[in-house]
């Protein structure tokens, strides 16, 4: 869900996010997920594991998806990474740190 403000009303949170908020909490399905302190955008998606990522330069937030299992990224920071570029020196993907990167892997199996 990408929206300009997280001052949203649990009405867009659940037609952005699929996740409805009731009394039990934030609910898709079966599932529901308690929202102990009420609901709030960042309270919620807190709780569901979403990621929460701001573009200053354009003032968009981006929320989701849902990471209940733990097994989806929770942010949109790339671990570091050190692999020997053509010449066989070592590159780290930090370098690149603050500009946009494009990661293309390639197997020939």
């Amino acid at each position: 869900m990408i929206t300009e403000t997280l001052d949203i009303s649990a009405d867009d949170f659940a037609a952005g996010t699929g996740w409805d908020i009731k009394p039990e909490g934030a609910c898709k399905g079966e599932v529901c997920v308690p929202l102990p302190d009420g609901y709030s955008a960042t309270d919620a998606a807190d709780r569901l594991g979403m990621a929460v990522v701001t573009d200053e330069a354009t003032g968009l937030t981006a929320l989701g998806p849902e990471s209940l299992s733990g097994r989806a990224l929770v942010t949109a920071q790339a671990p570091d990474v050190a692999l020997p570029d053509l010449d066989g020196n070592e590159f780290r993907l930090s370098s690149l740190r603050g500009r946009k990167v494009v990661l293309v892997a390639w197997a020939p199996y």
